[in-house]
């Protein structure tokens, strides 16, 4: 019988997150500070919504770029925010999760043998999403030294002739690195020389906490040429409900709509209702879970300082990045072993990018006393490696 396998799928790795937590999920007593995900239930008033659409009985298909009172808000939320105008009803489409509007804008821009320029260490899904697009991955390694921020040198070193797409992962996954708008200047001057496109995944712009994040579309010369992509799953604690959005110059959005169309039909309808709450009445809850996550943050940051940990101090998203080379073995033994010994489970840096190496992903989306009885153990562990090593 022939192979009934596509080459290219089965050449594409699976994520290396899920490892760690299909042994912690059968672990007694074991903490995973891995997921990216909120530990906050989705704010009553935004549930309340989804549950009164349904008693109304509104789960019928939306259009499919979504609901028209979702895309109005949306709309009205980066004016409000972000100075951004984008015009509800052809600039902005709803998708399953910021994940899908990832794949169909690659899909959307890409003709075979186009460059997609990736900064690692970043979210797992840039890299496959751009090999199923038929583009051809060129991955800019970002450094610890330049505190994980993309710089104009480094685009410009990894740009040729076919090149098409600059990813722009910030806030960061799994860094909690920013780009700050002299950063975004220093990028956009290179991006408008060579007359490139930008995927801009925004979907931590909320959780930044130092200023308020910029998007690279309110540079000057930058919102034609850029996909912002954003969503409900990290700001609202809304990661089930699957919803997140596009927004792009109407003949780009045109042929990703065309993808979703035939691939999704809409987002879930149940979803955009709450939605559409969430924008209209979330801002004070997004302001109290990210109070919550900044204390969090500064608790680590700490932490790590006492330890002796080298660690930058990320501003946004909820992730820290602390380095462990000093210890002689590669991240993914070190989480193995940190697993298996102290029942904490991380992620390994490598899950993200080769240049990943040395380092590990620790989530804080986890309440302030889990938190702290995992760095006790953490500082238990790297006491006693310090020890082996003496």
């Amino acid at each position: 019988m022939r192979n009934p396998l596509s080459d290219r799928i089965v050449g594409i790795k699976p994520s290396g997150i899920r490892k760690f937590f299909d042994i912690v999920s059968e672990m007694k007593d074991a903490i995973s500070l891995g997921v990216g995900e909120p530990d906050f239930d989705t704010p009553w008033h935004i549930r309340d919504e989804g549950i009164y659409s349904l008693e109304k009985g509104r789960t019928f298909y939306t259009s499919n770029a979504g609901l028209k009172e979702l895309k109005i808000e949306i709309s009205h939320y980066l004016e409000r925010r972000f100075h951004l105008s984008y015009d509800y009803n052809k600039e902005v489409m709803v998708t399953v999760g910021g994940s899908e509007a990832i794949d169909i804008a690659l899909r959307a821009m890409i003709n075979p043998g186009d460059e997609v320029i990736i900064p690692q260490p970043s979210y797992v899904s840039y890299e496959p999403c751009a090999i199923l697009a038929n583009a051809v991955p060129v991955i800019i390694d970002l450094k610890a030294e330049n505190e994980f921020r993309l710089t104009a040198q480094e685009l410009e070193d990894a740009i040729t002739d076919k090149t098409k797409v600059v990813v722009l992962p910030f806030p960061n996954n799994p860094t909690g690195a920013i780009m700050e708008r002299k950063d975004l200047e220093a990028v956009s001057e290179v991006i408008i020389r060579h007359d490139l496109f930008v995927l801009s995944d925004e979907i931590y712009a909320e959780l930044t906490y130092k200023d308020r994040h910029v998007s690279i579309a309110e540079i000057p010369g930058m919102w034609e040429r850029t996909v912002l992509i954003n969503g409900f799953s990290k700001a609202y604690a809304m990661t089930g409900w699957r919803l997140g959005y596009a927004c792009a110059p109407a003949v780009i959005i045109e042929q990703m709509l065309k993808i979703h169309q035939f691939a999704i039909m809409c987002a879930p309808t149940t979803s955009q209702y709450a939605a559409v709450e969430a924008l209209k009445n979330g801002d004070n809850d997004v302001a109290m879970m990210r109070e919550q996550y900044n204390q969090r943050r500064r608790y680590l940051v700490n932490a790590f300082r006492e330890m002796g940990l080298p660690c930058f101090e990320p501003y946004g998203a909820f992730y820290i990045f602390p380095c462990i080379k000093e210890f002689g073995m590669t991240s993914d033994e070190f989480a193995t072993r940190f697993l298996e010994e102290e029942k904490v489970a991380v992620v390994p840096g490598t899950a993200f990018g080769d240049c990943g190496e040395g380092f590990l992903r620790i989530s804080y989306a986890y309440s302030l006393e889990n938190l702290k009885v995992a760095i006790g153990r953490l500082a238990d562990f790297v006491e006693k490696l310090r020890a082996e090593q003496k």
